[in-house]
């Protein structure tokens, strides 16, 4: 069978049945992967013609614009046409299980706090992408993202306490130094694109602001050039944390700036009164040609992926994974 691959319009022959992974690989078909299980997401394309059986890539408005599949899950039935993303922005951070020992578990708010870790092997990831923390032995498997870069001699993660969680609620009492945890990564597609000159916002609420940090950083301390505003939003001035960083990289940097969007506001207070979306309404009238990262819970980011193609912003260049809550 032959698939014509968009955008190089180039056409590899597979056989019926194979993953298309599999023919890719086998026909040098620029591709990112990293799982090869179906859990990570980054090996997700679109099917533009033919028949490619598998599980969905994306719910909520992606899933309007296209059928998507992970390649990796998915098998070839027909003669088809597939698009597959950014072929010039490739990763392939093999995941890995490794195990890491805790340096320092602090508290950032009233409910977050920063563990770091020493992992006891390196590990390659892109700035954005997440990995699943197993903190005991009889379970407790919760996934987080990276909240610094590769070249940290540390991970850092940051983690909301769920009240009456399974897990969360029993971090405050049980985490100690040189506790030993497992770490399974790199995962995740919502990572940080550097082959590209393009503004980028960054949004985020709660604990999505470590990935948010890890794409800022990654951006800036490799030099790129592009225009960078990030808004983080919260409840309250409480629920706030990581503003004392972000205002170091304000100074440094010019091409940074971020804002404070808060559902509730004291009197007098200098932070944007509102949602994200009401934020992004207000001073991003026009999106077109900007790169978009978008990281907390799975409604913020349904709704500021609409306000941003509202203004112009390209689905394609939307990128998310969002925060689902581990109550359980």
């Amino acid at each position: 069978m032959e698939i014509l691959i968009k955008p190089t319009n180039k056409t590899i022959t597979a056989s019926q049945g194979s993953t298309l992974l599999e023919a890719f690989l086998e026909n040098q078909i620029p591709i990112s992967y990293s799982c090869l299980s179906g859990r990570c997401g980054t090996c997700r394309c679109k099917v533009i013609k033919g028949t490619v059986s598998g599980p969905s890539a994306a719910e909520g408005r992606l899933a309007q614009h296209g059928q998507f599949v992970l390649a990796c899950q998915s098998r070839i039935e027909t003669d088809s046409i597939i698009e597959i993303p950014e072929p010039d922005e490739i990763i392939t951070h093999p995941t890995k299980t490794i195990k890491a020992q805790v340096v320092s578990y602090d508290v950032l708010s009233n409910d977050v706090r920063r563990l770091k870790l020493k992992a006891n092997k390196g590990l390659d990831y892109s700035p954005g992408q997440f990995a699943n923390l197993s903190f005991w032995k009889d379970g407790g498997t919760r996934s987080y993202s990276m909240a610094g870069v590769t070249e940290d001699d540390t991970l850092e993660f940051h983690i909301r306490l769920v009240p009456n969680g399974r897990v969360t609620s029993k971090l405050d009492d049980n985490i100690k130094i040189g506790d030993a945890i497992k770490l399974n990564g790199p995962l995740g597609a919502s990572y940080l694109r550097r082959k590209n000159a393009d503004p980028m916002l960054c949004v985020a609420t709660g604990t999505g602001l470590a990935p948010i940090i890890s794409i800022v950083r990654g951006a800036l301390e490799s030099g790129m050039k592009n225009r960078i505003h990030v808004v983080f939003g919260a409840r309250t001035e409480e629920d706030l944390y990581g503003l004392d960083y972000l205002d170091r990289l304000a100074s440094e940097y010019k091409n940074f700036q971020y804002k404070v969007a808060l559902d509730h506001t004291k009197p007098n207070s200098t932070y944007f009164r509102g949602l994200v979306t009401d934020a992004i309404t207000t001073d991003f009238p026009e999106l077109k040609n900007w790169r978009i990262y978008l990281a907390g819970a799975p409604a913020m980011v349904e709704a500021a992926s609409l306000a941003c193609t509202h203004r112009g912003a390209d689905i394609e260049h939307i990128y998310a994974d969002a925060f689902y809550p581990s109550g359980v």
